[in-house]
């Protein structure tokens, strides 16, 4: 079986579990456990920020950040197809008591003009703006990486403006990889970040919130009263530790092997292989003859795995647990079913 349906169902590698099973444990909710604080300080240094909490999940780390910035009652930015808005089950409104409103759904092509002139001040007679949310990279966006120039020129908005912005960063790993752009240069724009250790970098589970020392002070009463406090989390704070020491270079490899899936694929008319910069592979089936649950479901029978996004919305994810053949059988299996269709 080729299961290309996310980056997410990597499982450890023999040295990743051996790191696990040796790492030094303590009560996390007593702030003693040794591994834990060392991948939250080395977290925050990538970053260029004072510290760093572990969570269990991306969507738990997004929406105790996005509490940091935002308080209850008042209004963060965001775009129509982002992760905080779309996948995360109306948490922000339902946890943190969060208004949204958004931008059209462009991925990571964003129009920073478009976005400032949506900026609610203070005072106004309406609900406030009081952060900006952007993700890197994009997962509806077919992985698409937001270019630094433009974040450079939100930030400036952002800081003229008075509001926050927030990087829903969970695979920033691949944007550093596939743009080159350095960790620190993506931390130093931001006021908080999340980064995940399961998607792409092959950890079992785990996501962290970058920011101040005192937003992340908060961010842990926050982590406890969602029920994130965790006792001897340290065996997978190993596990993410592992994974930022070996497997983020290697991520290069899964962006040539999604720009080959790409390009086989590209004759049918269900993607822009130039569009695709890094793991994701979306397959636009608006003008085929088949619909995404349809292609999912007969792709499987033939042993490849793919998922469904939208109704003709479906996406093939390179990750540490595809290699050359997988893409292989995937080219010849999802060009079979297109060609037939």
């Amino acid at each position: 079986m080729a299961d290309l349906r996310s980056d997410t169902v990597t499982r450890p590698t023999p040295e990743m579990r051996a790191a696990m099973a040796s790492a030094p444990v303590g009560d996390d909710v007593f702030g003693d456990d040794p591994t834990v604080n060392e991948l939250e300080a080395h977290v925050a240094r990538l970053f260029g920020h004072e510290a760093a909490l572990f969570a269990p999940s991306g969507t738990m780390a997004n929406q105790i950040a996005m509490q940091l910035v935002v308080p209850a009652g008042e209004e963060l930015l965001a775009g129509a197809d982002a992760h905080v808005v779309t996948y995360e089950l109306g948490a922000a409104a339902a946890l943190g008591g969060i208004s949204t409103r958004t931008w059209p759904s462009r991925g990571a092509a964003l129009d920073v003009d478009e976005i400032a002139a949506m900026i609610r001040p203070a005072g106004y007679p309406s609900v406030p703006t009081r952060a900006i949310a952007v993700e890197q990279t994009h997962n509806l966006g077919g992985g698409g990486v937001v270019p630094l120039a433009t974040l450079h020129r939100l930030h400036e908005v952002a800081v003229n403006a008075g509001v926050a912005l927030h990087c829903d960063g969970a695979r920033i790993w691949h944007a550093h990889v596939a743009d080159g752009v350095p960790l620190f240069a993506y931390g130093q724009l931001f006021d908080t970040l999340s980064v995940c250790l399961s998607k792409g970098l092959g950890a079992p589970v785990g996501s962290l919130i970058v920011g101040s020392a005192e937003r992340i002070a908060r961010a842990r009463q926050l982590r406890k009263r969602m029920g994130g406090g965790m006792r001897q989390v340290g065996i997978l704070a190993a596990a993410g530790r592992y994974a930022l020491d070996h497997h983020v270079e290697r991520l290069a490899q899964d962006h040539a092997r999604a720009r080959r899936l790409a390009e086989a694929l590209e004759p049918f008319g269900v993607v822009d292989a130039a569009e695709v910069r890094t793991n994701l592979v979306p397959l636009d089936l608006t003008k085929a003859p088949m619909d995404a649950p349809t292609l999912v479901a007969r792709a499987a029978e033939r042993d490849v795995r793919i998922t469904v996004m939208l109704p003709r919305l479906a996406r093939a994810v390179t990750h540490l647990d595809v290699d050359d053949d997988d893409i292989d059988r995937t080219i010849e299996v999802l060009s079979g079913l297109l060609r037939a269709a």
